[in-house]
């Protein structure tokens, strides 16, 4: 089921002791990743490529739930920002990663692409 996941570590293990602070890539602009999609922004932010492109299903397992009805018939879902900036979005997975994100509704597909 999650073999087409790959993961990799990104930072050395922490010796026991007090509680470290967030990871400076877990908040950006005041808004903080949080929610299932917090596994859609990991999987995301470690990535070597700049083009990463899932199936809706691929999403689906990786973060465990079912994507809502309008991501798989809106395209504004995956491209609209938030209403309200500064609360959690689910955009953030993918903005707070450094991508955009464009779906392919026909083909059940999103790339996210790179910014920068």
């Amino acid at each position: 089921m999650w073999n087409w996941i790959r993961r990799r570590t990104t930072s050395p293990v922490t010796p026991p002791g007090p509680t470290a602070a967030p990871a400076p890539s877990a908040v950006a602009r005041g808004r903080v990743k949080a929610g299932p999609y917090r596994l859609l922004h990991d999987y995301l932010r470690d990535r070597f490529a700049d083009t990463v492109v899932l199936t809706f299903d691929q999403i689906e397992d990786l973060i465990g739930l079912a994507l809502p009805n309008e991501a798989r018939s809106d395209e504004g879902w995956w491209s609209q920002p938030p209403p309200v900036p500064t609360d959690a979005h689910w955009s953030d997975a993918w903005v707070l990663a450094s991508r955009t994100a464009r779906a392919n509704l026909q083909a059940k597909t999103v790339i996210f692409d790179r910014v920068g």
